[in-house]
């Protein structure tokens, strides 16, 4: 399975609708962040359970030259999410309005986005051509993929009953089937107001006073006053020296560290000559020690009690490298479980590359669809616990944790490379996995991708802790992993539970090439 080259710019998505999207506006003259934009608002159609308009978003923008550009739009905890609002409870429920506690960023993401790419290239096409295909799939449907339906049909007990979901969700109260046509009419509308309004509207205009009186109307913690309050920010990216390159990833909130700590590790660890277990071996237990790191630290970047970069030193990589066994798996205790997010990539002939995530966090967020907009609220506010002495404390106005974490690297021999996945815990796993078998291994890139991976941690509705493997690892691999002490649990030969992949790379002759995921539906555009 070979990737897909072109000489005038890529674009990777996990749904194929989407990166006709964003195809067609380079195509148009777009910029590699414009079509992202587009993308990302038809991906928050046609891959409904998975991301949308009421989820967060981050971005990390490679310009051809100079340093990268992050954008963190991830919403904080609404004033009204107070422990108060949740006395009584061990923990901040999953779903349903409670669940729904947080304001949605990714909207300000796109426009941020914006404003960056007209600074960059002097140029904008209107926002109503990047929100074009976004409202027509909405409003006049699209074909219901196997994902969405399996992730309905699992979550179904729990998400029936939520406001707004059954009449959003359900084809005459019933789970839809695969291929069947999927329309979204209220939130058509509500693109269509964005794109006569501005993308300001949703935190700042009619459409910010629909959601907040929904929201009330609902008994979501989060008001008015909160939406005007979001702004996107532009924290500095976090950076790791490798031996290959430079990388970039996202800071605190998110799992950034995690992702760079691991490479920074095996950096160390000799993997040009790791065969497939001691591949294996050797990434599980750096992430393991990126996981210590990043529970000891990572939370809202007011609350941080330690300069995040100054874990990338080479003096901590070196001491988590010697700590890691090589012929022994070392315990561990609980990851943060599973998510679902989608990470898509862009890049330009200018050589504008864009990494970018979007979330909703669980399969359907909180559940909660706004009546009047078709919003599907994110549940991220569940990662805040209700111990008011944990790191990750509810606090009004406090963003919670994120697992989100586009990555993008330049490598030494010229290459430009973004790259990242959807999945939880296994998102710096997956990373990690693909930049080590391309860049380090010199597989190829869809090979990189395609080759079967696994997952240290929980997947949906599991509770163990174990190294899941995809089921085309040989018997004689897991048997030598289990005699390095890893508890391994087998999945099917190609699962979602190992996340949704993506990358491009553009060569030094300006050539692109892209990679996506078999076990998504998606697909790498080029022109």
């Amino acid at each position: 399975m070979q990737s897909n080259m072109a000489p005038h710019g890529m674009v990777v998505t996990p749904h194929h609708l989407a990166s006709q999207s964003a195809l067609a506006v380079l195509r148009d003259g777009g910029s590699a962040i414009e079509a992202m934009v587009s993308a990302a608002a038809s991906i928050a159609v046609v891959y409904p359970h998975m991301n949308g308009l009421g989820g967060d978003g981050f971005w990390l923008i490679v310009p051809p030259e100079g340093e990268p550009i992050a954008i963190d739009a991830s919403g904080a905890a609404g004033s009204l999410a107070t422990p108060d609002a949740y006395a009584g409870l061990a923990q901040i429920p999953q779903r349903g309005p409670q669940a729904a506690l947080t304001v949605a960023g990714t909207v300000s993401g796109w426009q941020e986005a914006l404003t960056i790419s007209q600074s960059l290239t002097g140029r904008a096409l209107p926002l109503s051509r990047l929100l074009d295909d976004a409202t027509r799939y909405a409003d006049h449907g699209i074909p219901v993929t196997a994902s969405q339906v399996s992730a309905t049909a699992s979550k179904l007990a729990e998400l029936r009953d939520v406001p707004g979901f059954s009449s959003a969700f359900l084809l005459n109260g019933e789970v839809p089937h695969t291929g069947q046509r999927f329309r979204q009419p209220v939130l058509a509308n509500t693109l269509r107001q964005l794109a006569r309004e501005g993308l300001e509207s949703f935190y700042r205009g009619e459409l910010a006073n629909a959601i907040a009186a929904d929201a009330e109307r609902l008994g979501m913690p989060i008001t008015l006053e909160d939406l005007q309050n979001h702004r996107a920010r532009r924290p500095a990216p976090l950076r790791l020296d490798h031996s290959r390159g430079t990388l970039w990833n996202l800071a605190p909130p998110t799992q950034g560290l995690v992702s760079l700590a691991i490479l920074g590790i095996t950096d160390r660890l000799a993997m040009a000559d790791a065969d497939e277990v001691d591949t294996v071996h050797r990434i599980v237990e750096a992430t393991k020690q990126a996981f210590g790191l990043r529970d000891a630290h990572i939370t809202d970047p007011r609350h941080l009690q330690v300069d995040i970069q100054s874990l990338l030193t080479p003096e901590w990589l070196e001491a988590m490298a010697a700590a890691i066994d090589t012929t022994q798996a070392a315990p561990w205790g609980k990851g943060k479980g599973p998510g679902d997010t989608v990470w898509m990539g862009a890049m330009d002939n200018s050589g504008l590359a864009v990494s970018f995530i979007q979330s909703i966090y669980h399969e359907f967020g909180s559940g909660v669809v706004l009546p009047g907009s078709g919003l599907l609220w994110q549940n991220r506010g569940t990662a805040f616990s209700l111990d008011p002495e944990h790191l990750l404390a509810l606090a009004p106005g406090k963003q919670p944790f994120h697992t989100l974490n586009p990555a993008a690297a330049r490598l030494k021999d010229g290459r430009t490379l973004v790259y990242g996945s959807m999945g939880g815990d296994g998102q710096p796993q997956t990373q990690a996995t693909l930049f080590t078998r391309y860049v380090i291994q010199n597989m190829a890139l869809q090979e990189s991708i395609r080759a079967p991976r696994w997952l240290l941690g929980r997947t949906w509705g599991q509770s163990s802790d174990s190294l899941k493997l995809e089921g085309r690892f040989s018997e004689e691999s897991s048997a030598r992993l289990r005699t390095l002490g890893h508890e391994v649990e087998m999945l099917e030969e190609f699962s979602e539970a190992v996340g949704h992949a993506g990358a491009i790379v553009r060569h030094p002759d300006g050539v692109f090439e892209g990679a996506f995921d078999p076990r998504s539906n998606g697909s790498a555009a080029g022109y």
